[in-house]
């Protein structure tokens, strides 16, 4: 017997259309099918053309009044008035209407019972501490004592793609927008390469997470609510994003305005939030006034306000926007500017081929957070010891004026993420009375668990140095060591940049040899440390890149922003992630043994990309491969592009 044909769901309701349903279908000029009654709804509100493609109807769903009614009759004109019909009527063009309020998202996954409501993870966050010296003569005091603050976020239940895809997994769904420039400028292979990437994220997504597509050229429209990725509602965002095309004008500022209307008006809540912007272009709609005097830009004007960090210790609360810079014509100090505004990250696709691999690397991460909200409280043991400063690049850190406490605003960890933090330390002379050790520190971490939502507390192991008579033998910390060569390269990368800025290419390129020689020297590059070598290749590209005005220009800036975000928030950038030719898989999926967890950590240029974005990555990749080794053009991908899918570049063999 033959199955009943299923047509595709109403666009609006996402109920089904079958027949026998009992309820009328409308088929619009352009082929598209809705509920009649949802459509001429819609129509009544002033939305004029169709939902799915955008196209411009002439033939619009209407009720006809009842036979008893007259048909009514425009009034005549008044008598000095003279009705003249033009030869030529002028067409009006009509655009859609979105809500007065953005609260039509659909409804959340209510919890399934796998973890009990308020029952924190089985795994905690990992604190632990490195001093830079094993002991410290007792006669003797270092005002300058450094001391690693080391946390790991807990893993996720499942492994490789699981726990980043679809697959049973104990993570929190996420609400995620996207905000697509479509400016004229991405017309032709920008834009199908971005639809691409836009199946690929839709795909990845699981059935608790929800998805909403905002567009942008010269004005931001809501292409699709927030919708649940149910088969569905995969199917209905997948030809929303088909149906973009590229238009004039880039006003990036009103695509931010318009994603944070559609979480702030949002009526349910997963319990992740995070947009991704792209843009390859500069905003020439907002005016943005000059910053303090200096004839800088004032980028806070792109930022919506509760998008924005406060500054006053809720920081982590903010919705990130993770912004990509699309080619060597955009913006990046705007794009950098709004990532660093919101806790995001910001990368530089230099090579249009790979954006499906960057945003593939990105919603990894998101799709694997597993804390939030986490604080550092450092609390002095020793009435002698005093914290003298913090080095935590962008998380936000106070030092209380006595010396005696100090706190660092931490925010969102991905699964197996890490952190490292450097404390400098007064310890004065050991007195008779302090024994063989002086305590120096304690660390507490407190956070929420993502996925059950309730708060958790741990607390670190007392820090402490030994204090011998002589200390001539004192082992000095690998650990302590190699995040001082990181911390020092980073403010260097800042310092490069500012020169580069006012024109000094020159100075730009002696800081950075420099510092690439002083990395270079490093025990911890002799010893062979990945990251470190790492460090010092990315250090001599970004001195080929700034060497004139012309490369800091065409590429410079916005590869020193991508590589300054990714250092300064310890979290992996699209632009920095590399993988080796050879990767172990088993069944389709990466293998999850730990030694394949070490491969792939230390596949990656930098040791920020954590195994669940290396994961997807993998799988982008493999997708990729696979389209262009068939050589047919995708389901859904515009005519044309059969045959375009580009290769994998050589940076990812």
């Amino acid at each position: 017997m033959e199955g009943t044909k299923q047509m595709n769901p109403c666009a609006i309701c996402l109920g089904g259309m079958g027949a026998g349903g009992g309820q009328a279908i409308f088929t619009a000029e352009c082929s598209h099918t809705f509920h009649f009654h949802c459509i001429s709804a819609s129509v009544e509100h002033g939305n004029l053309l169709c939902p799915l493609c955008n196209a411009q109807w002439r033939e619009l769903p209407f009720v006809r009044p009842p036979a008893s009614m007259p048909p009514t009759q425009p009034p005549p004109p008044p008598p000095s008035v003279d009705v003249v019909q033009p030869a030529h009527p002028r067409r009006v063009r009509t655009h859609s209407v979105d809500p007065v309020v953005f609260d039509d998202d659909e409804q959340v996954t209510p919890p399934d019972g796998r973890r009990q409501a308020g029952a924190a993870s089985d795994e905690a966050v990992v604190v632990k501490t490195h001093i830079h010296y094993s002991a410290i003569a007792r006669d003797s005091s270092d005002d300058n004592f450094a001391v690693l603050v080391h946390l790991k976020a807990p893993g996720i239940t499942g492994s490789g793609t699981e726990a980043a895809g679809d697959a049973p997994a104990q993570r929190a769904p996420v609400d995620l927008v996207t905000v697509l420039d479509v400016s004229s400028s991405m017309h032709g292979s920008k834009l199908a390469l971005l639809k691409q990437a836009m199946r690929f994220v839709i795909d990845i997504l699981g059935p608790d997470d929800r998805l909403s597509v905002v567009s942008f050229s010269s004005r931001a429209r809501r292409v699709t609510r927030l919708t649940r990725m149910s088969d569905a509602g995969k199917a209905l965002c997948v030809r929303a994003v088909e149906s973009l095309t590229a238009r004039t004008g880039t006003n990036i500022a009103e695509g931010l305005r318009t994603a944070a209307r559609v979480l702030d008006e949002r009526r349910y809540r997963n319990g992740v939030s995070s947009v991704v912007l792209l843009s390859d272009g500069q905003d020439n709609y907002t005016p943005m006034r000059q910053a303090f005097g200096r004839g800088l830009p004032n980028y806070a004007a792109l930022v919506p306000p509760s998008f924005a960090r406060t500054g006053t210790g809720a920081g982590d609360r903010a919705t990130p926007v993770h912004t990509f810079g699309f080619g060597n014509d955009h913006d990046a100090a705007a794009m950098h500017a709004v990532s660093e505004a919101t806790g995001g990250t910001f990368s530089f696709i230099e090579n249009e081929a790979v954006i499906q691999d960057a945003f593939a690397q990105c919603v990894g991460g998101l799709l694997s957070v597993v804390v939030q909200e986490a604080r550092l409280a450092i609390q002095c043991l020793h009435p002698g010891v005093r914290i003298g400063s913090v080095k935590s690049g962008l998380y936000e850190s106070r030092v209380d004026e006595d010396g005696r406490a100090a706190s660092i605003v931490v925010g969102e960890l991905y699964a197996d993420e890490e952190r490292r933090f450097l404390l400098f330390l007064v310890v004065p002379r050991a007195e008779a009375t302090d024994g063989d050790v002086t305590a120096l520190i304690r660390v507490n971490c407190l956070y929420r668990d993502a996925a059950a939502g309730a708060d958790v507390n741990v607390t670190g192991e007392d820090t402490v140095v030994a204090r011998p008579e002589h200390a001539v033998d004192a082992e000095r910390s690998v650990e302590v060591e190699r995040e001082r060569v990181r911390v020092e390269a980073t403010e260097d990368m800042a310092a490069a940049r500012a020169a580069a800025e006012r024109g000094g290419h020159q100075e730009a390129v002696e800081i950075l040899e420099n510092r690439r020689g002083a990395v270079a020297q490093s025990d911890a590059a002799r010893g062979g440390d990945p990251m470190i070598v790492a460090l010092e290749i990315e250090l001599r590209d970004m001195r080929r890149r700034v060497s004139t005005r012309q490369n800091y220009a065409r590429s410079g800036r916005a590869s020193m922003l991508a590589g300054m975000s990714a250092h300064m928030q310890q979290r992996g950038s699209s632009s920095q992630l590399q993988l080796p030719s050879v990767i172990a898989f088993h069944d389709g999926a990466v293998t999850t043994t730990a030694a394949t967890h070490q491969v792939l950590q230390q596949a990656a240029t930098l040791p920020y990309a954590t195994p669940a974005m290396l994961a997807m990555l993998l799988r982008s990749r493999r997708a990729r491969e696979a389209s262009a080794a068939s050589g047919q053009r995708q389901p859904g991908a515009p005519e044309g592009a059969q045959g375009s899918e580009p290769t994998v570049p050589k940076e990812l063999n």
